[in-house]
């Protein structure tokens, strides 16, 4: 494809440049819109300026990565409410060895639970108890956090549902979730514990420190404040004060005290006609039916009636059916989880899998689905619709086939030169125009380019593709959405806050992307 006339080139790399500003930069001082108007902006921008035509625009958004988008998020919010995430975070802290122990096991689980439910909702769910956990052994923060945010970016890499930009390649591609798998799974884990030994060099000193002297806290963070996650609140209730009087002699309460003066003024009025040995007599009666009633209303209660039995009764009963109810509930959704994934390595269609999952979940909760089907980002669903109208209307401007016509030559990936180099180009478009854009404007070119040398380099160029965009976001602070969802996540946590730097994340993000992109690289198949 050449270029196309000059007004359509500058015009539609208009409307991209303002797309790639708002993405990248979405708090942006002229106009923080946000990532999801942005990309609106940049769709609506490239209908006006004639870069495509309405109907190209409708034809562009994949509705297949939606629905696949759509379901894996609705299942992932029943998974939040069977309590899965919990059981994850109380798996970091089990039987902890110390803090290097901490730090190799947040590496795995980061890792594995971010193939499985997005590496974006593994930080989201982690981050406050990584975070928790650290301040209450008294450990620098930022080793943890880093290794939950790098490690669920490589984790994501191996299934399509790990990250948006798998989606796209997996979908587009039409490789199999099982080929997916198998053939990044091998460089996932291998690059997983290698990031993990890159951290235990790099912080060795820090952790062996039984003191966080970086900040200087002492506070230390109990072990019920560790479990009380966002997902599983601590509550308290309060009580309401009691009054010590209520503790003293029935006589001496303000109804007794009231009652008495009322018999003690008719004593008086019959003072005159009635002897002292009577109203010695008299009083003595008051107080002994006093005494006589606050027994007897004693003993009553001190027997418990009939109904209040069966009412106890009945309240456990219905305490142990909740309890069995919510169990089974629990089992449900963990088959159902357990299913999708079992129907998507067979090969069956992967977006209509993830939605009959979630509806599945759906009816088997048996209650309105509003508050689960709100979790859903459909913000994020926006900012896709408007990203795929929006690179289409690049790649009709001719300028990024042109730039791959000029690279061609030096990316064959049927040699390691070519290899390099291709990845050197994927990692320096994901971080600059962000992931998910460059895969949309990588993959058809990079694919045809490896499918006329043989269809399993095509295939291979796909995974490549996916490995090395995925990767490409440890390199900085800025490279995924994971790292931002960590920063900020750890930033707002209430009296334990952390804010993880740009620099203290390139320090660590530069030398490990690169070496687990590489050692990556020789392992995909």
């Amino acid at each position: 494809m050449g270029m196309a006339g000059s007004d359509k080139v500058v015009l539609g790399s208009m409307a991209f440049v303002v797309f790639w500003i708002l993405a990248v930069f979405p708090a942006v001082p002229f106009l923080p819109v946000g990532r999801t108007a942005g990309s609106l902006l940049g769709a609506v921008l490239m209908v006006l300026f004639r870069v495509i035509t309405p109907d190209e625009a409708y034809a562009a958004i994949d509705l297949p990565i939606l629905g696949l988008l759509f379901g894996t998020m609705v299942v992932s919010a029943y998974l939040e409410r069977a309590d899965m995430f919990k059981y994850l975070g109380k798996l970091l802290s089990w039987k902890s060895k110390g803090a290097k122990d901490l730090l190799c096991r947040i590496c795995l689980i980061s890792a594995i639970s971010s193939a499985f439910f997005t590496n974006d909702t593994s930080c989201v769910i982690l981050t406050e108890f990584v975070l928790k956990i650290a301040r209450q052994h008294n450990l620098p923060p930022h080793p943890f956090l880093l290794a939950l945010a790098s490690s669920a970016n490589i984790g994501s890499s191996a299934t399509p549902i790990g990250n948006p930009q798998n989606l796209v390649i997996a979908i587009q591609s039409k490789i199999s979730f099982g080929d997916f798998v198998t053939g990044i799974l091998p460089a996932m884990f291998v690059g997983v514990c290698v990031n993990a030994l890159i951290l235990l060099v790099m912080y060795w000193r820090l952790l062996s420190v039984q003191k966080d002297e970086e900040e200087g806290i002492s506070e230390v963070v109990a072990e019920d404040d560790v479990s009380s996650h966002r997902f599983m609140p601590a509550t308290m209730s309060h009580l309401p004060s009691l009054n010590c009087e209520e503790f003293m002699d029935p006589l001496s309460s303000p109804s007794n005290i009231n009652g008495s003066s009322a018999h003690a003024d008719t004593l008086r009025n019959k003072v005159n006609s009635v002897d002292e040995h009577e109203i010695e007599r008299a009083a003595d009666g008051l107080t002994g039916s006093v005494r006589n009633s606050s027994a007897s209303k004693e003993a009553v209660n001190a027997i418990p009636s009939t109904e209040a039995l069966a009412v106890q009764n009945s309240e456990q009963k219905e305490s142990k059916k909740g309890r069995w109810k919510n169990k089974s509930w629990k089992l449900c959704v963990y088959l159902v989880t357990i299913g999708l994934l079992v129907a998507l390595l067979v090969g069956f269609n992967m977006s209509w899998t993830a939605i009959t999952a979630a509806l599945v979940l759906v009816v088997l909760d048996f209650k309105d689905a509003t508050p689960c089907l709100e979790k859903v980002s459909y913000s994020l669903l926006i900012f896709f619709c408007g990203m795929f109208i929006t690179v289409e209307g690049f790649n009709k401007t001719g300028i990024p086939s042109t730039l791959w016509d000029f690279m061609e030559p030096y990316a064959k990936i049927d040699r390691v030169s070519g290899i390099a180099v291709l990845a050197i180009v994927i990692l320096v478009l994901s971080n600059f125009a962000s992931n998910v854009p460059t895969v949309l404007l990588l993959g058809g070119r990079v694919a045809a380019s490896a499918a006329a040398i043989s269809a399993s380099e095509e295939k291979k160029a796909w995974l490549i593709l996916a490995w090395v965009s995925t990767v490409a976001g440890n390199l900085s602070l800025l490279g995924s959405a994971a790292n931002l969802i960590v920063c900020e996540q750890a930033h707002r946590v209430p009296h334990l806050g952390y804010t993880l730097s740009f620099w203290k994340h390139l320090k660590f993000g530069l030398p490990s992307t690169l070496i687990v992109t590489a050692i990556g690289l020789a392992l995909i198949r």
